[in-house]
Order: structure tokens, then C-alpha cells, then sequence
């Protein structure tokens, strides 16, 4: 990569000492085919999520609407019921297995990132609704999109052998 240093008869271009030129398009190239995989996966993990999402919220309205359990215990169940199948369909479909780590170990991580992930969904739960008043399906949809990223990013990094 040329850098253009002061202009003058002595002048000459700077070189930068990281890249040269062909290093650049190289990263360039790489960039993209690696943001390309990680859009697809993310497309996968939007997918498997939608469905989970479904399994979730809608075992969280049955609970509370026709049970009358509270919602905070209807959230962790509805929760935890969606996190199984997460698992289940995202080790398979989305996240690449680490050959060097056991499923036992496996599950575990992914049950931790979760049950952190809990903790996230609910204080947004109690948050937005005893908090800002906003009725707590409403709010189901906000706290979802938050834990989604969390469980995205933490799964990519902890259990995901990338490519």
C-alpha cells in the first residue's frame, strides 16, 4: 500500500510497512468470502431462532393467557423449552461441531451461554414491564432481539469451528 508523504522535487511515495499492495487485495478477498460465510450462518441462526422465537413465545402466552401462570415463571419456562431445541437444530444446522470437544462439554457451554442469556431475558422482561409499563408480549420481542445477538456472538466464539 502506497502512502503519499510530502510533495517536493525529493519527494517520493511512502510504503507502508504492514501491506504491500497485493497483501491488500488478498485481505480484501478474504474479507469478503469470510463476511459472505458469516451472513449465511447468521441467515441459518435467524431461521432456527425464528422457529425457537415461535416455540417460546407462544408457549410463554399459553402459560400465562390460559394457565394464569406469572409471566417471569411462563418466561423461563417458554425459555428454557425453546433452548433444547436451539440446541438441538443449531448444533446441526448452523454452528460447525469442535472436533476436539465432547457433546457433553458441548451442551454445557451452550447451556451456560443460555441460562446467561435467561438472566438477559428477563431482567428486560422486568424491565420493560414493571419499569416502563410495556405489556409484557411487547416486551418479549425486545428482550428477544437482545438475547439474540447475545447468543449469536457467544456461540460463534465458544462453540462454532468455523470453516
Amino acid at each position: 500500500m502506497i502512502l503519499h508523504g510530502p510533495s517536493g522535487p525529493l519527494a517520493r511515495p511512502l510504503r507502508c510497512p504492514f501491506f504491500s499492495r497485493q497483501d491488500t487485495w488478498t485481505f480484501v478477498f478474504f474479507w469478503k468470502a469470510c463476511m459472505k460465510n458469516l451472513i449465511a450462518q447468521f441467515m441459518k441462526f435467524g431461521v432456527v431462532g425464528a422457529i425457537a422465537f415461535v416455540i417460546d413465545y407462544g408457549l410463554l402466552a399459553l402459560l400465562t393467557e390460559a394457565f394464569g401462570v406469572n409471566y417471569l415463571v411462563s418466561a423461563t419456562i417458554s425459555f428454557t423449552v425453546s433452548v433444547v431445541f436451539n440446541y438441538v437444530a443449531s448444533m446441526r444446522y448452523v454452528f460447525t461441531h469442535k472436533e476436539d470437544m465432547s457433546r457433553r462439554r458441548e451442551f454445557i457451554i451452550f447451556v451456560v451461554l443460555s441460562v446467561i442469556g435467561l438472566v438477559i431475558n428477563n431482567l428486560c422482561m422486568w424491565a420493560g414491564v414493571e419499569l416502563l409499563g410495556i405489556h409484557y408480549l411487547i416486551t418479549k420481542i425486545g428482550a428477544t432481539a437482545i438475547v439474540m445477538v447475545w447468543n449469536f456472538v457467544t456461540r460463534k466464539i465458544f462453540l462454532d469451528a468455523g470453516e
